[in-house]
């Protein structure tokens, strides 16, 4: 079994910043993407920002230059550091991997349980 423990989510003010980290275990082969997503009240679930096997990262144009996508020291761990927070990125965010649990086995996607960022005076 994979499991994504996500942690870091919280209430801010607008123009502060919160660092979400998300951390895989199980058993994991290959990592072929890393990303976070979130989903605002009443809308579509979003990409925010991916990281590539090779290093390539992409994100969405609301947040270029605010939000920064990496790999953190631990084992299977991806972080997302966002800056100048503003209400429009209050959401559930979610981080997601797409991985082989072995050689033999087809991609998957997995999901973290989801964590509350609220950006409130």
């Amino acid at each position: 079994q994979v499991q994504l423990v996500e942690s870091g989510g919280g209430l801010v003010q607008p123009g502060g910043s919160l660092r979400l980290s998300c951390a895989g275990s199980g058993s994991i082969f290959s990592i072929d993407f890393m990303g976070w997503y979130r989903q605002p009240p009443g809308k579509q679930r979003e990409l925010v920002a991916g990281l590539y096997s090779d290093g390539r990262t992409i994100y969405v144009d609301a947040v270029k230059g605010r939000f920064t996508i990496s790999r953190e020291n631990a084992k299977n761990t991806v972080s997302l550091q966002m800056n100048s927070l503003k209400p429009e990125d209050t959401a559930v965010y979610y981080c997601n991997l797409l991985l082989q649990t072995s050689s033999l086995t087809a991609q998957s996607n997995y999901w973290g349980q989801g964590t509350q960022v609220t950006v409130s005076s």
